[in-house]
């Protein structure tokens, strides 16, 4: 499990903010802390809670609220849900589900991000 930090641009119904964003394959969702969603879009209540283990050993949260965003990245523009996570420190966490269907990989002996531009063209 390792992180690298990047600046990317969050897209939302309400507007656009620029964010470091923690690359984590070690989280398994996206998330960001509900001072940045309310800022940028919509937050949507989801059917059921979801628990979250923490870094921190025994630390569990419940998660209540998801946000879908575009988000550009290398001049790329994707999009996915981000969870609504409270108290979370970080303003963007990119995980394992984004890296995944966008096949995000990351070079981690040179701080890279590189996104697939194939991977990219949308098609109906």
């Amino acid at each position: 499990m390792s992180i690298i930090i990047r600046k990317i641009e969050l897209i939302g119904s309400k507007g656009r903010l620029e964010v470091n964003a923690l690359f984590d394959s070690g989280a398994s969702f996206s998330c960001i802390p509900p001072r940045v969603a309310e800022k940028i879009g919509v937050v949507f209540p989801l059917g059921l809670p979801i628990e979250m283990e923490t870094a921190e050993q025994g630390k569990v949260l419940e998660v209540k609220e998801a946000i879908g965003l575009q988000f550009r990245i290398n001049g790329y523009q994707l999009s996915d849900e981000f969870m609504v996570v409270p108290g979370l420190s970080e303003e963007a966490i990119i995980g394992a589900k984004t890296l995944q269907a966008w096949r995000i990989k990351l070079g981690f002996e040179h701080d890279t991000v590189v996104v697939d531009p194939k991977v990219t063209r949308l098609r109906i």
